[in-house]
């Protein structure tokens, strides 16, 4: 089995990196593969709602971020998506990348549990938190929860290690994704037989 952990902060090796990494030591621990993906720190186009990804099964824009993060969504067996807080929500680029990643490669991680983490100096954390979820409850993804909120605070990662309780957070985490994982391993069901969408528009 293999967690994917995707880091959506234009810092390579920064807060968000290091909570994700005591996620990844847990699971490491429970004999659970990680793979870390760093987006990076270039621009990440928008989703643009042209709607070419419903016939095409893929997104317009063919940039090497998304095809390589499609790629390891359909190995992946459950995810984590982390980022910074930025004025009290994820980071622009990871919100990009997801709408498209989410929106035309869905269904490589529909079933799959995915949970979310954030880093942040002080505030904003529980909004930036609820963002990210969405993208898996709309997702029908099973959600990972912790102790609280998985959010650890701090401005560089020296001082992220220092919030115990944030880093206990993760740890947590690591191990209910773990839990979670061998629990669905050995239980050996076929994921849900969904209905066929139903979308109402609210003004008709």
């Amino acid at each position: 089995m293999k967690v994917l952990l995707i880091n959506g902060s234009p810092h390579k090796d920064g807060c968000t990196f290091t909570a994700l990494s005591e996620v990844a030591k847990t699971l490491e621990k429970r004999d659970i593969k990680t793979k870390n993906f760093w987006i990076g720190n270039n621009p990440i186009k928008d989703c643009i709602g042209c709607g070419a990804c419903v016939t095409k099964g893929t997104c317009v824009f063919a940039d090497a971020n998304y095809k390589e993060l499609v790629e390891e969504c359909k190995s992946a067996n459950g995810i984590v998506v982390g980022s910074p807080v930025y004025y009290g929500g994820p980071t622009g680029a990871i919100c990009s990348l997801l709408d498209r990643i989410f929106y035309s490669a869905g269904k490589y991680l529909t079933g799959k549990p995915g949970a979310a983490i954030v880093s942040c100096r002080r505030g904003g954390a529980s909004a930036a938190f609820d963002r990210l979820n969405k993208y898996f409850t709309i997702n029908k993804m099973p959600v990972v929860a912790s102790q609280y909120w998985n959010s650890v605070h701090g401005n560089k990662p020296e001082e992220t290690v220092q919030d115990l309780e944030g880093m206990q957070t993760m740890r947590t985490l690591g191990e209910n994704m773990a839990y979670l994982l061998k629990s669905m391993d050995k239980a050996g069901l076929k994921k849900p037989e969904y209905e066929v969408p139903t979308k109402t528009n609210l003004i008709r």
